[in-house]
């Protein structure tokens, strides 16, 4: 990453992934700026990084003047990067979950992050990054979590366009797809972690690191995190599409009520 990218604003930051990323930016001595919904808890999350200069903003990214707030903010304050980490799904059958909850999923993980990319790019400059967290549903589906996981699709191809867009301008764009990982997500969700297999699983702490190397080499728009993920998806290459569907549904937590 370019040193001389000193400021980082990170969402969803007050836990799981979004924490242990901003911890590790921290570390190289980059001044943080936390984004989430609970303050206290984002005033903690603050403390346990390295460094100084580090900053929080409480916000609802799924309201819409919060949201505002925030892009005004990225707009008025210059940040060498954003990673819009914050996102949320619901585990279940698709019409057995309230339609308001599953607009708000989509208000989150696709609006709020177009909202903010376009607010950080308007003043991006060479060197500058942004890096949307999607997950590895981009390449797939999830029956019982459909909502969630046509999000993460549309972010994963939101993302390549950005790239091509801003490469020559020396901005860049990156879509990281991580897998299950072991955060409150899954309660959060409906769910738990125990619901999905061992193999697929990974820490958040080995999630956060590979996003932060996969910053800093800068090769690909699009990255599928952790080699478990990666075999999984070539796998599913062999198969086809109603085989990989039947598979995901029989591993799905919102399939198994």
């Amino acid at each position: 990453m370019n040193k001389i990218m000193k400021k980082v604003l990170v969402t969803g930051a007050s836990g799981g992934i979004g924490l242990e990323t901003a911890k590790r930016l921290a570390a190289h001595g980059y001044r943080l700026t936390l984004v989430a919904r609970n303050e206290d808890k984002l005033n903690k999350a603050a403390k346990s990084l390295s460094g100084v200069g580090h900053t929080v903003f409480a916000a609802d990214l799924t309201n819409k003047e919060d949201l505002q707030k925030v892009a005004n903010h990225l707009k008025t304050e210059k940040y060498g990067a954003l990673i819009n980490n914050a996102g949320a799904g619901i585990y279940g059958k698709f019409i057995e979950i309230p339609l308001d909850e599953q607009l708000a999923t989509m208000q989150l993980n696709m609006n709020a992050l177009v909202t903010l990319s376009y607010a950080f790019l308007q003043n991006a400059e060479p060197g500058d990054a942004l890096v949307n967290v999607g997950s590895v549903l981009a390449h797939s589906s999830l029956p019982g979590g459909s909502v969630y996981a046509a999000t993460k699709s549309f972010v994963a191809n939101f993302s390549e366009s950005l790239w091509y867009e801003f490469k020559k301008k020396g901005v860049f764009v990156m879509g990281f797809n991580p897998g299950a990982a072991a955060s409150d997500f899954h309660s959060n969700a409906g769910g738990h972690v125990s619901d999905f297999p061992k193999f697929v699983m990974s820490s958040v702490e080995d999630v956060a690191e590979e996003l932060v190397n996969a910053l800093e080499k800068r090769r690909k728009p699009r990255v599928v995190q952790g080699w478990k993920n990666r075999f999984m998806l070539f796998g599913f290459k062999l198969l086809n599409r109603k085989a990989a569907i039947n598979i995901m549904g029989q591993i799905s937590p919102g399939m198994k009520n």
